[in-house]
């Protein structure tokens, strides 16, 4: 071969190495960057190559190399050829084990996110209080309020679940942002479903609904439950944002129409100009009878197990949340109150709250008033049952409630005041009590369902005085989202009349003044004018609402008020220097005493007791009782002890009682108005059963020799021995044992017809032409019930007719004895105007409705 060919060779092969280099080079570049150490190094060989080439090319043109050159150049490009090689081993290599490392990164990684989700806490179960849980999923920012019973978002501030966080200069609260709802809407007594305020920490306290907020990420409040008890939230969240929805809405609640028509213009204001559905900023999961699993969010799901039973899952991890609560338990209170002994007065103020909705250590603000002895409530707050115990004032003692509005913080203790043996007077304009009955008939979907049920109702005109027995009341209308009104009493004193203000809720005059324009939603400035002063009208004692914000008012305009004493309400902080030189603070159980008393109020209820328990016997006959001594016993003392006998027999006049029998399983509560020991009169045997003092408590207590004398010149001996077994029946049963007065129970006792049943007899009436309005008590045997639901029945259980489990028994429903059996009946009647009964009954209903067993029957 001559020389230029193998010069030729030589160049085809040097240009074949090169294009080999700069592929490896392009190759190292995408795999590892043009930053490494490698491609540096190979960059730097293939630019010496490419020297070389070009060098080789150039001799090639002139045709002017030499052997020895040539020689050279084929050593250096084998060098060369051989450091790429090397190169490429070492680019293996490092490839090679960078794989490995990422493959042990990979492994660390995944050990590091499951040890990262379990620090997490993802389906963490904590119990904030009674009945009432929180369960989280961090890795998907879920937050699930379980329960929401009255006052739970105080519940959730006092366990830390609540608390204020900062994001640059915007200060705001963390908590949940979702609630799962109980099946039933009410347990033992009282709601469990009151969302209303969880909602409303949601949207304004944490900031999910104001524009620009660094936690209004789009995402919305999400209620979890039943589609029944979902729609029943979503109506009731709607009435406790707005009251009544229209102008004919406030037109059918009597009010004037240019009032309604002003009215509208306040809400819409109040709104942004817009009246929501709630639908549209509240988002729902609804959770099927079928037990199906549905998704919550993210992978969370959520199964129903059982009535009041739900199985949360996430990833392989599942969590059971139980909603139900046990029999006479009921739910908590966040906050510790004081045990006070109050006096019965003319006239009196006494202070039994001052907080609002969201102090977690003190009761939402409302007031007793004490007049002529008697107890009369200025609106109905969570927790009202604790809050009147601490203050030695039984439910039944309260003759009437004066109600503001139906925002949660005065109203959820409504409920409450009907586990009542008797129907306390409501007392409210139209347009307020339209409201109510709105909103408690959202709450339990129940269309039909009127305050009239449960309260004696008593309609008050609005900006006149209406007279309760002697006491002037006036209510005013103060601008609110919803329909309010603020009351001034009075009452005549031998120097004229001594005045009391309630002014919850108000509007500041700043937020008055802005709402004066000419537009659509604008107000007329003479009205804004009439209300203020309104506000400013001076009174004895006045208390005012100062949460401040869009909806409340300020101490600032009430700077130079004439009244006599203000009070300064409805906050859930500190007063600051300058609102305490303009009014005062009122604790828990502080009182205000307007006119004193000159009058023995406590012997005045216990005659009007005994007259209604022995109602044919005269006032002059009861005289020879009525000298007897009043005792008054503190707090959680022993009044009655099982196994011993003291020789007196006691009537209950003020405060709170229970019964209990460990041994039976027996735990009841005495109304004020109630006999204690009365077996005493007929049996020297020791008690059965301890009664203690749940407050401070006030007796009248008589010998039993006597009290025995009595009966018997009165012919009474015999009837009230059969009287007295009756009612301790009544008392060991779940529907008759809890807060009835003596008097009450005498009247079911003497009414109730003790029917004898054979062996498979049927009790409860059917379609078929029998009575079905009455109640059937089992005192003796058992009664067995098979239809769609199939339950045994023993003492002291009862059977309803159609009357109120009509929507859920079947017509093939058979209820029957087996054995012989005793059973008491008692017309519907008797049970039609006793609150307590009823709202029992009802929730049994409800209970009967949702669940396929008898698991929760009393």
């Amino acid at each position: 071969m001559k020389f230029g060919d193998k010069r030729i060779n030589k160049r085809d092969e040097v240009d074949t190495v090169l294009l080999q280099g700069e592929a490896l080079l392009a190759e190292t570049a995408t795999r590892f960057g043009t930053e490494t150490p490698l491609y540096h190094r190979y960059s730097v060989l293939l630019q010496q190559y490419r020297k070389l080439n070009d060098d080789l090319k150039r001799l090639t043109r002139i045709g002017d190399l030499r052997d020895a050159g040539m020689r050279e150049a084929e050593a250096k490009i084998k060098q060369q050829k051989a450091a790429l090689e090397v190169a490429h081993t070492q680019l293996n290599n490092y490839a090679e084990s960078l794989e490995k490392g990422i493959e042990a990164r990979t492994r660390d990684l995944l050990v590091a996110q499951q040890a990262l989700r379990a620090a997490m806490d993802n389906l963490r179960l904590i119990e904030i209080t009674t009945g009432v849980y929180w369960l989280q999923v961090p890795e998907v920012r879920l937050y699930i309020l379980c329960g929401s019973p009255a006052e739970v978002v105080k519940h959730l501030m006092r366990r830390g679940q609540i608390v204020t966080t900062r994001v640059g200069d915007v200060v705001f609260e963390t908590g949940p942002n979702a609630i799962l709802l109980s099946d039933v809407p009410l347990q033992n007594g009282y709601f469990s479903n009151l969302a209303e305020f969880p909602i409303l920490q949601m949207l304004y306290r944490q900031g999910m609904m104001i524009p620009n907020h660094p936690n209004n990420s789009g995402v919305k409040p999400l209620l979890i439950g039943h589609p029944s008890q979902i729609k029943a939230q979503l109506e009731y969240i709607h009435r406790g944002n707005y009251g009544l929805l229209s102008v004919e809405e406030l037109l059918e609640a009597g009010v004037e129409p240019v009032l309604a028509n002003l009215m509208m213009r306040v809400k819409r204001r109040f709104a942004f100009g817009n009246i929501q559905d709630p639908a549209k900023i509240i988002d729902t999961v609804a959770v099927p009878d079928s037990g199906n699993a549905v998704e919550i969010s993210h992978g969370v799901t959520v199964r129903r197990v059982a009535l009041n039973r739900f199985e949360f899952a996430f990833r392989d991890e599942t969590q059971i949340v139980d909603l139900n609560l046990p029999p006479d338990v009921t739910y908590q209170s966040p906050y510790t109150l004081d045990y006070h002994e109050i006096p019965r007065e003319y006239f009196s103020i006494l202070h039994s709250g001052e907080g609002d909705g969201w102090d977690f250590k003190h009761p939402s603000m409302s007031s007793v008033i004490m007049y002529q002895g008697e107890v009369y409530l200025v609106d109905a707050p969570p927790n009202i049952t604790d809050t009147l115990e601490m203050l030695g004032i039984d439910m039944s003692e309260v003759v009437g409630l004066f109600h503001t509005h139906v925002h949660d913080d005065h109203f959820a203790g409504l409920t409450t005041l009907m586990l009542c043996d008797h129907k306390i007077k409501y007392f409210a304009t139209p347009m307020v009590r339209f409201s109510a009955e709105k909103k408690l008939a959202a709450l339990l979907g129940e269309s039909g369902l009127h305050l009239v049920d449960f309260f004696e109702i008593h309609d008050l005109q609005l900006d006149e005085w209406n007279d309760i027995n002697q006491m002037g009341v006036k209510p005013l209308y103060s601008p609110h989202p919803v329909e309010n009104n603020i009351f001034v009493f009075r009452v005549r004193d031998t120097n004229g009349f001594r005045t009391y203000a309630h002014w919850a809720d108000l509007t500041s005059f700043a937020l008055l003044d802005k709402m004066v324009g000419s537009g659509p939603d604008d107000l007329p400035r003479d009205f804004i004018e009439r209300i203020k002063s309104n506000y400013l009208h001076p009174a004895d004692l006045k208390k005012l609402d100062i949460g401040g914000g869009m909806i409340h008012g300020v101490a600032e305009d009430f700077k130079f008020d004439a009244s006599n004493r203000i009070s300064l309400a409805h906050i859930d902080r500190p007063l600051s220097n300058s609102e305490k030189e303009i009014g005062s603070a009122a604790p828990f159980g502080s009182i205000d005493t307007q006119i004193p008393a000159t009058r023995d109020y406590l012997r005045k209820r216990a005659i009007y007791t005994l007259q209604s328990i022995f109602n044919n016997i005269s006032y002059h006959r009861l005289e020879s009782l009525l000298n007897a001594p009043i005792t008054y016993v503190n707090p959680g003392i022993i009044i009655r002890k099982q196994g011993l006998e003291d020789g007196f027999m006691s009537l209950l006049l003020t405060g709170s009682v229970e019964y209990v029998n460990a041994e039976k399983g027996i735990r009841s509560s005495l109304a004020s108005g109630s006999l204690v020991g009365e077996q005493s009169i007929f049996s020297r045997k020791p008690l059965d059963g301890t009664w203690r003092a749940i407050s401070h408590v006030s007796l009248m207590r008589f010998s039993i020799p006597v009290l025995r004398s009595f009966l018997e010149e009165n012919d009474l001996l015999d009837p009230f021995y059969q009287l007295v077994q009756h009612i301790e029946f009544l008392r060991e049963t779940w529907l008759f044992g809890q807060n009835l007065s003596y008097a009450t129970l005498s009247n079911i006792a003497n009414a109730m017809q003790l029917q004898h049943y054979c062996s498979g007899e049927s009790v409860i009436i059917d379609d078929q032409g029998q009575d079905n309005e009455s109640l059937y008590l089992i005192r003796a045997g058992e009664v067995e019930v098979i239809g769609q639901r199939h339950v045994r029945l023993g003492r002291g259980k009862f059977i309803c007719g159609e009357w109120i489990f009509g929507r859920c028994r079947s017509t093939d429903t058979v209820c029957r004895t087996i054995g012989e059996a005793e059973i008491y009946r008692i017309e519907r009647r008797l049970l039609r105007d006793i609150p307590v009964i009823n709202w029992k009954l009802i929730e049994i209903a409800s209970k009967w409705c949702r669940s396929n067993t008898y698991t929760r029957y009393p």
